[in-house]
């Protein structure tokens, strides 16, 4: 049964829309908006469109704070990659089938990183109006996949949709004893978390790892990145795409050192064996990927390499 947020239809006169519109109005008449880069893919009845939220800038201290640095940046020099930090793309994925109309995240807001938080510009590029979004599912409660949540004035972005997360990420993040004893600079991920829950809390559907979340869509447990953290399955026929969130984070890395801890898993023991287990899924069944942080637009599929894996982009 299609489920709405309290105030759906009522979306038309938010403050959000009257000052937006008449802003908006004027800039697009103006202003020539910039072509955006975006993915498609197709799963049986189901297209998958990849849409950018901006880019992260990660330092290495906190991502690989725990490898052989001189064998780290001579991978990063042979890949082209900066060696002083990680600077990802993030691919907020669409999903529409039938009457249906879903999207995996919604990119970090405004308040996280100024090179990100583009997801609405993305979308305006698309022709996706946010209140034709009849679901929210996320993978999991960082600040760049949840606080785009909300906009500036506390109202929620995507208004006529259900939003759906796993009960055990859910009940992670909303625990008083998570924020006690987070590290002190990312106590700032566990009120921000908590603060995006409040708008949600009386509507939120909750899932479990193996449920269909929407028709077609299976929730896969990916614990380690976070304690809740799920990836997706989407079925078509013979053309699956697996929407792996953050269980895999980059694709050089990840791919060619996936028993490599790293600083952004909460668990770094579980998040490595979860990745190798993950990639090998992926590689062994054919099954094609979308990276949230994998260059954009994200889709490729996943081929082994000796021990260890290759991305090779769609």
């Amino acid at each position: 049964m299609k489920m709405s947020m309290p105030g759906a239809g009522r979306g038309n006169f938010t403050r959000r829309s009257l000052i937006g519109g008449a802003a908006g109005a004027l800039t697009l008449a103006c202003v020539p908006r910039p072509a955006l880069a975006i993915g498609r893919l197709s799963a049986g009845d189901a297209e998958l469109t990849t849409l950018s939220d901006g880019s992260l800038t990660l330092p290495m201290s906190f991502v690989f704070p725990d490898v052989d640095q001189v064998e780290l940046e001579a991978m990063l020099s042979a890949n082209g990659m900066a060696t002083d930090a990680l600077r990802p793309d993030c691919n907020v994925t669409l999903l529409r089938r039938g009457d249906r109309l879903a999207i995996f995240d919604v990119g970090s807001g405004a308040n996280f990183m100024p090179t990100a938080g583009k997801l609405l510009d993305s979308l305006a590029e698309a022709g996706v109006d946010p209140g034709d979004v009849t679901d929210v599912i996320f993978t999991h409660a960082h600040p760049d996949h949840l606080w785009g949540l909300t906009d500036d004035f506390d109202e929620l972005v995507f208004p006529n949709a259900q939003h759906r997360i796993n009960q055990a990420e859910w009940d992670f993040w909303s625990s008083p004893d998570t924020l006690a004893a987070m590290p002190e600079e990312r106590k700032t991920f566990v009120v921000g978390a908590q603060n995006r829950f409040a708008a949600i809390e009386d509507s939120v559907a909750f899932f479990k790892p193996g449920d269909e979340v929407v028709p077609g869509v299976e929730a896969v447990a990916t614990y380690g990145h976070t304690p809740g953290h799920i990836s997706f399955m989407v079925e078509g026929g013979g053309e699956p795409v697996l929407i792996v969130g953050d269980a895999v984070t980059n694709s050089v890395i990840s791919f060619e050192k996936p028993d490599w801890p790293t600083g952004s898993d909460q668990d770094p023991a579980l998040g490595a064996k979860t990745r190798a287990a993950l990639l090998d899924r992926a590689a062994g069944d054919k099954v094609r990927v979308i990276g949230f942080h994998f260059p954009h637009p994200g889709g490729g599929t996943v081929e082994r390499q000796g021990s260890a894996y290759r991305f090779v982009p769609l």
